[in-house]
């Protein structure tokens, strides 16, 4: 996948491509192995985009079974994996067993980047639907990801019931029907993470669905369960498409099946489907499995984007040093929704002058500083959003 390039980002047509197939196609774009370049997958991230494409981007340093929870959670059309590192051979057919182990056999994956042309018929002999090698043009990839589309069924055959949620939560956002008798619960605890674009919200996000996982394994008190994660972001108001890149914070390595997270894309504060997707998440799971907390991570926001609140248990605002003055704190109305203010990256310049002016604003709301990168302060937060 990363070698088609020979069309340059800036000369790609904005066009949906898309708009007559049964759904928004979504592809799960990862990078398996030990392969530390992703330029050429940003380039592809964009096209595919910008063709009316949803897609999710995992990031580098995945394993198989990595790439196949992700692609099982977020209910993906067609995986792309990127290969550089020569280790094809194994971690191609690896990533098709463990789809198959999740329950997510039908699940196509194509494989891209320098493959030989000896290897190709190995590849396709050990599950790969489609290889692309050096000089592919970016279209002939969207071409690709819009045939894997197919009209998503209700249930899926021999789901489990991860792969099933995946797909009710599919149909619910699009406003489909979904099967009968599907059991629904609301988590014990919700809580909202707003704030505008490049607070650190995913990060921060990311950071305490470590540090909870952390503290159920070590049987603390009143950590039980597991955590999910609903994280919302824009759809293109040209194309449709959208690129979700929630994921890519979070170490799925290590976490394996500790988390559960849902990306979807929305126009505006389009939420209708939020009430809905909290209960199916909520109710999918029983026993030690079931989701306990629930982070829903909004877009990032603007002063008057506010509705989040009505969703949650809890909000938290997200804010950095830098963002503005006392008058600007004042008129936006963001700020009116926050149970708790968080101060993420507490260690830049102007952190005085946001805590001073957080604190003209708080009352008695509490205010908490972190470095969400640095894991400075995600403990305490956890612990505050869970009082």
């Amino acid at each position: 996948m990363t070698q088609a390039l020979n069309v340059a980002t800036t000369e790609f047509e904005k066009l949906d491509r898309c708009a007559d197939l049964p759904h928004r196609p979504r592809v799960l774009l990862g990078k398996m192995g030990l392969d530390g370049h992703d330029r050429g997958v940003k380039v592809i991230a964009r096209a595919l985009r910008d063709s009316g494409v949803h897609v999710i981007y995992s990031g580098l340093w995945q394993t198989p079974r990595s790439l196949a929870i992700s692609a099982r959670d977020e209910d993906c059309d067609v995986i792309c994996a990127s290969m550089m590192s020569n280790s094809h051979l194994v971690l191609g057919p690896k990533l098709v067993a463990d789809l198959a182990a999740l329950g997510r056999a039908d699940l196509p994956v194509y494989m891209g980047g320098i493959l030989p042309q000896d290897d190709l018929p190995k590849l396709l002999a050990g599950g790969i639907a489609k290889c692309f090698t050096t000089g592919v043009g970016l279209l002939d990839v969207v071409n690709a990801v819009r045939d894997a589309a197919r009209p998503r069924a209700q249930v899926i055959p021999g789901a489990t019931a991860g792969s099933q949620l995946a797909r009710d939560i599919s149909l619910i956002h699009d406003q489909k029907a979904l099967r009968a008798n599907v059991k629904r619960r609301r988590p014990r605890r919700v809580i909202g993470i707003t704030g505008s674009p490049g607070a650190g919200k995913s990060t921060l996000v990311a950071q305490m669905v470590g540090e909870f996982t952390r503290r159920v394994k070590a049987g603390e008190p009143g950590y039980l369960g597991r955590i999910g994660v609903v994280a919302f972001d824009p759809m293109s108001p040209i194309t449709g498409g959208a690129l979700l890149g929630d994921r890519l914070r979070v170490d799925f390595n290590n976490l394996d099946e500790a988390a559960y997270y849902r990306s979807l894309a929305i126009a505006g504060e389009d939420y209708r489907s939020l009430p809905d997707l909290i209960e199916l998440i909520g109710g999918a799971f029983d026993g030690p499995e079931a989701i306990d907390l629930l982070f829903v991570e909004t877009v990032g926001a603007g002063q008057n984007e506010t509705r989040i609140r009505s969703f949650v248990d809890r909000t938290a605002v997200v804010l950095t040093p830098g963002m503005g003055d006392a008058v600007q704190m004042d008129k936006a109305g963001i700020l009116e929704i926050a149970d708790l203010f968080v101060c993420n990256k507490a260690d830049h310049p102007g952190e005085h002058e946001l805590m001073r002016d957080l604190r003209d604003v708080a009352g008695r709301r509490q205010i908490l500083e972190t470095v969400a990168t640095r894991n400075h302060g995600i403990p305490e937060l956890l612990a505050s959003l869970l009082v």
